[in-house]
């Protein structure tokens, strides 16, 4: 039997997910619950930290309900993960003042200009180490102080979403290193909160934003309040935890330059190692790593990958899940085989998967969703194909701006809910001309990384390259189909020109649409 048990947890966008498991990598025990969006208006997209923590607290008393006192005993380490950047203002007791809003939402994008605009975009790259993006703090922090005075002025702190069931384990606010990096709040050259960002919000953010611990840092250990709600033995170790990103690094395996990964989900997470660190004006930038080997990855989210495909089954895909309920067939199931029966190129058909905007690399939260290509020739299938295709071509625009930065990808792991699609991942290894690896049921699973860290972070885990490379499996390598890869090749260069050809008129859109709601709510 063994002598160590750690638990990682993810807290995603659809889902929180955690696993218990022992230092040879065996899961013994798995929960997870559904998270709901929250739609208040126009770009407004929200999640309950109620519900975050409720979903924690069932979460953890199934998984310590499954697994033996002894078990439970020897508990060494927690880590959390979750979805970033997130905007949870809290009082001084550590109670929620609103809900989260989430990195989908988009609300604040006229901030964000404001910000570029007061700081200078050059200057403003420089310090935080990346490309502005709607996505990230500084922009929702000075929207909540312009929209919700009185709530902001009883804020004490602004949390992440894993930084916020580590306050109701641990009783501490913290910040972990990682995901400070990602909140475009830090100052990357001094590695602190920046004083040039809040002097242009008119705060404080050494005071607005708790203290930064490393990502294996112990922050605190679980209290006996949360032991009573959670079930977990009060005394266990509690990690700072890390983003999903970071933690989907170390569950996917990526243990040498020239690999390349996806963590795909409702979005995609991408990644690939560096021997340097990049520009900080490029694209996609670096961020530090610590397997040995592998001292900087690249590190590239993807709005909508699963989320387009789940859109589709929910706005076009009735035909499809009407005929899978009459076969008796999962829904997914049945798009990939219907998705197989169209050729590749999708007849002509082109899907363009900005349904909420992009991150990398076009960084802009002006971007829409576009089908191009259709004639009184396309039918129904085509369509679906087109989205696999669409989402795939996105994933090769990032692969290319990294190559084009300094990185080597000639190999992609792929892990999450899109490596269960067979003909998703036949078309991501033909549109990038390497072979996919498909890890197994355990790797690649975020909490599966979180567990790593935790187990990192106490001591339980020495080597970290030695257990990746020990613990991480792949399951199945799926090679590139020369004839779609040729197709694909061809269209390629389409897909990019055609956005960059749109990309102001998408632009003028936005800004039209904001004149119009603001015009509505004049009137009413």
């Amino acid at each position: 039997m063994a002598d160590n048990y750690l638990i990682g947890m993810d807290l995603g966008t659809t889902n929180v997910k955690a696993i218990l498991m022992d230092e040879e990598g065996n899961v013994l025990a798995r929960a997870s619950r559904e998270n709901h969006l929250i739609f208040p208006g126009l770009n407004m997209v929200e999640q309950s930290p109620d519900e975050w923590w409720q979903n924690s607290c069932q979460i953890f008393q199934e998984i310590t309900s499954n697994v033996s006192e002894e078990v439970l005993k020897n508990i060494r380490g927690i880590c959390i993960s979750s979805q970033t950047v997130t905007m949870l203002p809290v009082d001084r007791d550590g109670k929620p003042l609103r809900n989260a809003m989430i990195w989908m939402d988009t609300r604040s994008a006229k901030e964000m200009h404001y910000i570029s605009m007061m700081l200078g975009h050059d200057h403003f790259v420089d310090i935080i180490g990346g490309q502005p993006d709607v996505a990230f703090l500084p922009n929702k922090i000075l929207w909540y102080k312009k929209n919700e005075p009185e709530l902001f002025r009883k804020t004490c702190k602004v949390l992440q979403a894993s930084s916020y069931i580590n306050l109701r384990l641990t009783g501490k606010m913290t910040a972990d290193k990682d995901q400070a990096v990602r909140t475009q709040c830090l100052d990357i050259n001094r590695m602190e909160w920046s004083e040039e960002i809040g002097d242009v919000l008119g705060v404080n953010l050494q005071e607005l934003l708790p203290e930064i611990s490393e990502v294996t840092d112990i922050i605190g250990t679980v209290t006996e309040e949360a032991s009573r709600l959670t079930g977990l033995p009060s005394g266990i170790p509690v990690t700072a935890g890390a983003s999903d990103a970071m933690t989907s690094v170390y569950a996917t395996g990526l243990t040498r330059i020239g690999e390349g990964c996806e963590s795909s989900g409702t979005t995609s997470l991408v990644f690939a190692g560096s021997e340097t660190p990049s520009a900080n004006n490029v694209p996609v930038v670096t961020k530090p790593y610590s397997v040995e080997g592998v001292p900087y990855i690249f590190d590239a989210p993807i709005n909508t990958s699963g989320a387009a495909i789940k859109w589709y089954i929910d706005n076009m895909g009735q035909l499809e899940a009407a005929e899978a309920a009459r076969q008796g067939m999962n829904v997914y199931t049945y798009l990939n085989e219907a998705a197989m029966n169209v050729p590749a190129g999708s007849n002509g058909t082109m899907f363009f998967p900005y349904l909420l905007g992009e991150r990398a690399p076009l960084w802009n939260s002006h971007a829409r969703g576009m089908f191009i290509g259709m004639s009184m020739d396309t039918r129904h299938n085509d369509f679906l194909r087109a989205v696999f295709e669409g989402t795939a071509f996105a994933l090769r625009h990032v692969v290319e701006t990294i190559k084009a930065s300094g990185a080597k990808v000639d190999c992609l792991r792929i892990t999450g809910g899109g490596s269960k699609s067979r003909t998703w991942s036949m078309i991501k290894a033909s549109m990038l001309r390497v072979p996919v690896m498909i890890l197994d049921g355990k790797s690649g699973d975020v909490p599966f990384g979180a567990a790593l860290i935790a187990g990192q972070a106490t001591g339980v885990f020495r080597d970290m390259t030695e257990t990746i490379r020990k613990v991480i499996k792949v399951k199945e390598v799926i090679q590139p189909n020369e004839e779609w890869a040729r197709i694909y090749d061809k269209l390629y260069p389409y897909y990019i020109q055609m956005y960059q050809d749109l990309d102001k008129d998408f632009l003028r859109l936005r800004n039209t649409w904001i004149e119009i709601e603001a015009r509505e709510k004049t009137d009413r």
